[in-house]
């Protein structure tokens, strides 16, 4: 079986450099907000482009915490793609605000940025902009229509580490950056955790006291605030797996344009790539197909195991029941017919085109 995602071998290409770093934090005797997560936090602004980046529990919290520091909550909106992950949208309705669903774009599954001024309020604060599926979003028009009306840009970067767009990196694309490093990530912790990046320096200081129960002086609160902090076992890790993120990156767009360029069966719908100063670092590649589950069958049967991100919408959700009767036609067709082929930095090239075999060899019955 072609697996969708080998994280153990990931991983175990770094097994020495991960073993000395845990030997360092173990043997310094600092376990939580120490010299390990201030280097990592260095290195990933410098790395993002942004003048400050703040280590924090996981990419939810990280969005949260940024929403609760722009005061957006009770009676605002905010503005966010209907399709993607429930995080995005939790991190919304977490501070007492309204998340504003507004549909993608079919081709590149993106927020559609012809659609979000229909969807504006005096009420509305912000746009969530999600990167999604490490496919960066086409900020020019966005950026457009935020400053004509005054909103924040609020970046989901959690699939997107090291995406880029007319030669600055996502991260430095708004107002404020959350950035997930969940292990299956472009960048991947062995663990939860998450970052905040920003140009804004009282916002970085605000964020800096939240995350540690609104403190900036120990036993002195400033702010009722959260218990979000980067583990200091986890940041060396994510440090020295920043040094290999643009090589790693770069494979994926290998696999990925050999899909794109190889991949020929009318069955099956390519993501498409819009012209511009975008460069896509592949988190995932999604295909859509009308005949999902008999797709999945096949490429089962053929040994390739596939995902899908994500198979129910979010305003279909039990979570979200209020608006189970809303209808949001785009997202609904993404969300019915979206699978993900197996693409990683330790996939095999002969598996890759294993794979493209089987997918052009797909009749349906």
């Amino acid at each position: 079986m072609i697996p969708f995602l080998d994280l153990k071998k990931i991983n175990l290409r770094h097994e020495e450099a991960i073993l000395d770093c845990v030997h360092k934090v173990l043997n310094s005797g600092w376990y939580i907000l120490g010299e390990e997560v201030k280097t990592f936090e260095a290195e990933f602004a410098d790395y993002c482009g942004t003048k400050f980046a703040l280590g924090v529990a996981n990419g939810l919290d990280a969005l949260e915490l940024i929403m609760r520091s722009y005061n957006i909550g009770p009676g605002d909106e905010v503005i966010v793609p209907s399709n993607t992950y429930i995080a995005s949208i939790l991190s919304i309705s977490a501070n007492g605000a309204t998340p504003v669903l507004v549909e993608p774009n079919l081709l590149t599954y993106n927020l559609d940025p012809d659609k979000i001024e229909e969807s504006i309020t005096p009420n509305t604060k912000a746009i969530l902009v999600v990167h999604l599926y490490g496919q960066v979003c086409n900020m020019g028009p966005i950026k457009n229509i935020a400053e004509k009306y005054n909103l924040k840009i609020i970046e989901d970067c959690a699939q997107a580490h090291g995406a880029v767009y007319a030669d600055r990196k996502v991260g430095d694309l708004g107002d404020a950056a959350a950035f997930s490093f969940y292990p299956g990530k472009n960048l991947g912790a062995l663990g939860d955790a998450g970052a905040i990046t920003t140009n804004d320096e009282n916002l970085y200081k605000d964020l800096h006291a939240l995350r540690n129960y609104g403190s900036q002086k120990k036993y002195e609160n400033l702010f009722k605030g959260y218990n979000s902090r980067l583990d200091e076992f986890q940041a060396p890790i994510l440090s020295m797996k920043l040094k290999y993120l643009d090589q790693d990156n770069e494979y994926r767009r290998k696999i990925a344009t050999y899909y794109l360029n190889s991949i020929n069966n009318e069955h099956i719908v390519l993501p498409s790539v819009e012209e511009g100063p975008l460069s896509h670092v592949w988190h995932v590649f999604v295909v859509r197909t009308s005949l999902r589950s008999h797709f999945i069958d096949y490429m089962t049967d053929n040994g390739i195991q596939t995902m899908i991100h994500y198979p129910i919408p979010p305003h279909k959700q039990k979570a979200y029941k209020e608006w189970n009767d809303l209808v949001f036609p785009i997202s609904e067709k993404i969300h019915s017919e979206i699978l993900s082929l197996p693409i990683s930095p330790v996939m095999d090239m002969d598996d890759v085109k294993r794979i493209v075999e089987v997918v052009n060899e797909y009749r349906p019955n």
